[in-house]
């Protein structure tokens, strides 16, 4: 998008809470934004211009009352003021927002994420919502780290899930949130019973399932726990952890070769197998045929639907 008013149109027809431009640097406008679901939530990868724009009472809008809203900072730096709050947010620092109060923003040239999310989810009270609306959540410490990675990465694997996986993922997410708020209060968050905590894990797994150091050790550091006690943890579930890695790989890759004309070994290293052999006996033990074999009938198909298409004259 080369213009400010046709990038704040876009932003708010894409259901993000409605901004007005006040200042853009410069006569060279350029923009963009990427829009995603994971369940409950609507994330936005935002690249904008060093500029200025804000948001008035009169600009609510009924259903922004039912939201609140998270920023990400990815690169750049933002200054946001809410209520008697000024925040100055560096790359992975987070702020919240309440979509219906008025707030103003500061930007360099900057990319950065936002994030709808159902207001019941975080369970705020009136008056710890006032403390936290448009304060700074480090993003590179603490429980604010983890939300940060795990959103930044969420914004560019969301392709592929089915609705459950959707919607266990955002639960992750929201719990994520939830204890990087308290701690933000200094709040200690209730303890978090073993269900809850798988989902949150099973949620990062399948955020990073790109990342090929990927493994139980990382899973564990990640959610301060040893290794030892993530394995007692799924010691009753189908899968362990290095298997439940294993097999959302294979899934996404069982997918992306059903569906795109890239390589096997560009798919397979695409979601973190750097092993080729490896990758094709692990697909052919799970599918029963092997990853070639899909891609051969994909095309097939492909072929055959084109020609069983009629001419663009008729015939």
């Amino acid at each position: 998008m080369d213009s400010a008013d046709e990038f704040l149109e876009t932003l708010a027809t894409s259901g993000l809470p409605p901004l007005h431009g006040r200042r853009h640097a410069g006569d060279d406008f350029q923009a963009d934004i990427v829009t995603r679901e994971l369940g409950p939530l609507r994330l936005a990868e935002l690249v904008t211009p060093e500029g200025e724009c804000f948001r008035d009472a009169r600009s609510a809008r009924a259903t922004d009352s039912e939201l609140w809203q998270i920023e990400l900072v990815m690169q750049g730096r933002v200054r946001a003021q809410q209520g008697p709050s000024t925040a100055e947010l560096g790359p992975t620092d987070l702020i919240l927002i309440d979509p219906v109060l008025p707030v103003r923003f500061a930007s360099t040239a900057s990319t950065h994420v936002t994030m709808l999310l159902p207001r019941r989810s975080l369970r705020l009270g009136p008056d710890d919502a006032a403390r936290l609306a448009g304060v700074r959540i480090r993003g590179d410490s603490g429980p604010g780290s983890l939300v940060s990675s795990l959103t930044r990465d969420a914004v560019r694997y969301l392709d592929g899930f089915r609705a459950d996986e959707a919607a266990r993922s955002a639960a992750a997410v929201i719990e994520l949130i939830t204890v990087a708020l308290s701690a933000q209060l200094g709040h200690s968050p209730r303890p978090i019973d073993d269900e809850t905590l798988r989902t949150r894990i099973v949620g990062f797994i399948k955020a990073r399932l790109a990342d090929r150091d990927l493994t139980p050790a990382k899973v564990a550091a990640a959610h301060h726990m040893s290794v030892r006690r993530l394995h007692k943890l799924f010691e009753d579930q189908p899968l362990t952890v290095a298997a439940l890695i294993r097999r959302q790989r294979l899934e996404r890759c069982h997918a992306d070769l059903a569906g795109t004309g890239r390589t096997v070994a560009a798919v397979a290293a695409g979601w973190g197998f750097t092993d080729p052999a490896h990758f094709s006996r692990l697909f052919k033990a799970t599918y029963g045929y092997n990853a070639a074999a899909l891609m051969s009938g994909n095309r097939a198909r492909m072929v055959n639907a084109s020609a069983a298409r009629p001419a663009e004259d008729g015939g």
